[in-house]
């Protein structure tokens, strides 16, 4: 049963990092969402900025960055006709492996949960195809502190989206997310008014960054909408497909 995704978001106040794969409800674009939040000040000291092939994450104040290893990394990045989204390096992990023919799985089996004790924070992934269709996956530590990792796949529906976040809520230690992906509508509303209603529903003492893309499946053309709650927003329209 679809859930209402702003709903959800602001009943949780802390559900950490975030991805939503799905397909506006009018099946014309499929929907990229991924959001980071943040509780310490190494955390909060980022904005999402724009690369050749998606996004990465900066630190706003170079001066005031700690520990770059779990939080500066590339959310986003194209991999021929294929769209990677993560919470982490693996990212790049994922794109290696597309690149030598192998597979989103096979790539997510040489990663494990991020090593960041008490949280032991998950790694979510996900992988958009050309044609709308979506995978998600997590790692995640078991209570035995092995990695354990479930892989989802979805077809392309209208008015459907699956979310999948890193916490299921505040805490200390933060709770892992359990369970599947969350299914959520869609609904016909365009990137800016979607975009708006989720940095809103974000909980606006944690949100850091927000990026949103609306990919046309038929121009692949595609609208991108940046929000930084430390620093400039942005917007892009591309006027060619990004699709190679």
């Amino acid at each position: 049963m679809k859930q209402n995704l702003m709903e959800l978001l602001r009943g949780n106040p802390y559900p950490g990092r975030g991805i939503v794969l799905g397909m506006t409800a009018d099946d014309a674009s499929s929907v990229i969402a991924y959001w980071i939040m943040g509780r310490s000040a190494n955390s909060r000291n980022r904005i999402f900025t724009k690369t050749d092939d998606g996004i990465r994450t900066e630190a706003r104040d170079p001066a005031l960055l700690e520990d770059p290893s779990l939080i500066i990394y590339h959310p986003v990045r194209m991999a021929g006709q294929r769209v990677i989204v993560t919470n982490g390096d693996q990212t790049d992990t994922v794109r290696d492996f597309l690149a030598r023919g192998e597979t989103f799985e096979a790539a997510l089996r040489t990663r494990a949960f991020e090593p960041d004790a008490p949280n032991f924070t998950p790694r979510i992934s996900g992988l958009l195809e050309r044609d709308g269709s979506y995978r998600l996956a997590i790692c995640k530590a078991s209570e035995g502190r092995g990695c354990q990792r479930q892989f989802f796949e979805y077809p392309a529906e209208g008015n459907l989206g699956h979310l999948l976040t890193t916490y299921q809520g505040d805490g200390n230690p933060l709770p892992s997310f359990a369970g599947e992906p969350v299914p959520v509508a869609m609904d016909a509303v365009g990137i800016d008014a979607f975009s708006a209603a989720l940095w809103d529903a974000l909980d606006h003492g944690n949100r850091i960054s927000l990026f949103v893309r609306y990919i046309d499946l038929h121009t692949g053309l595609a609208q991108t909408r940046v929000r930084n709650q430390y620093g400039a927003d942005w917007a892009e329209d591309t006027q060619a497909p990004i699709w190679k």
